[in-house]
């Protein structure tokens, strides 16, 4: 079965563009609309644009939320609730349906310089809220999310694309995409770059054929030496998207990949402890109390 969850190195490649084309790329998709108000979580709360915060006044910690190339899928719902539960506003951003695309099928609908500044924008939103601790917003990301918070963090790129917005104080990347290795003839692409300063968090699975982790094990420690704010964790036993429990068992040969087949299978367990670690991580770098 064909999934959209994927990020071809081809389009990483034609869509991650800086000087004039960034420029270009932001007057060609208008900023998102955000909502004004933020709800308390319920059981038909639905899995899409929104702000949802703890019950009280706050001030919360508030974490942005940014999709896979599969757009709003049942894995964002699990993560907003983990938000909540551990004492944080959670904003889920759509930067794909306002544009008229629901995934990255039959391409990327937006390129990476938008979606840096589609994560910095919605930072800066959040912060006006009178319940949000301004200096404590961090992001999760997802694949096309993680990959696109990974550029978010270099210093050079971020003031490129989003001129003038404040980077988010502490990412948390699952299963992203480092480097996009030269194809059909485009040059290739680093994603964690050499300037790279947000202090974030990589969670990565052994076992996956997507986004393979190598390309980012080769480059993280190069980075901690230099006193990069990096940190990472390889699941041994898990694939890309082990927390998608709607596409568990899903196998598909993306054409980039040379024939290479890409199953997700969903890991409660994985699942579970991957959250223990994002929030650990961002309640260390954030300066949050954990909630007993």
């Amino acid at each position: 079965m064909r999934s959209a969850g994927c990020v071809a190195p081809l389009a990483v490649g034609l869509l991650l563009q800086a000087g004039p084309a960034a420029s270009q790329g932001r007057a060609n998709h208008a900023d998102l609309v955000f909502p004004k108000e933020a709800t308390e979580l319920s059981a038909f709360s639905p899995i899409a644009m929104g702000i949802w915060k703890p019950a009280g006044a706050g001030p919360f910690p508030a974490l942005v939320i940014v999709h896979s190339c599969g757009g709003l899928k049942q894995q964002l719902g699990y993560w907003r609730s983990e938000a909540i539960k551990r004492g944080y506003v959670a904003f889920i951003i759509d930067a794909f349906s306002a544009r008229g695309a629901a995934n990255c099928r039959p391409s990327i609908p937006i390129p990476r310089t938008r979606g840096v500044k589609d994560i910095l924008d919605a930072a800066a939103h959040i912060k006006t809220f009178p319940f949000v601790d301004r200096n404590k917003v961090g992001m999760i990301g997802f694949s096309w999310g993680a990959t696109t918070g990974l550029i978010a963090g270099s210093r050079a790129y971020a003031a490129e694309a989003a001129p003038g917005r404040e980077p988010v104080a502490a990412t948390v990347s699952l299963y992203p995409n480092c480097f996009a290795p030269p194809f059909g003839g485009t040059q290739g692409n680093e994603f964690l770059r050499a300037d790279h300063a947000t202090p974030t968090l990589l969670l990565m699975g052994e076992l996956d054929t997507e986004t393979p982790p190598s390309e980012c094990l080769s480059r993280l420690p190069a980075l901690k030496a230099r006193d990069a704010p990096v940190e990472w964790h390889v699941y041994k036993d898990a694939t890309h998207c082990w927390d998608c429990a709607d596409q568990h068992n899903q196998h598909w040969s993306p054409p980039w990949a040379g024939g290479r087949t890409v199953q997700y299978r969903y890991d409660g367990k994985i699942t579970e402890d991957s959250a223990a670690r994002a929030f650990e991580f961002l309640n260390r770098r954030l300066g949050v109390s954990a909630r007993p």
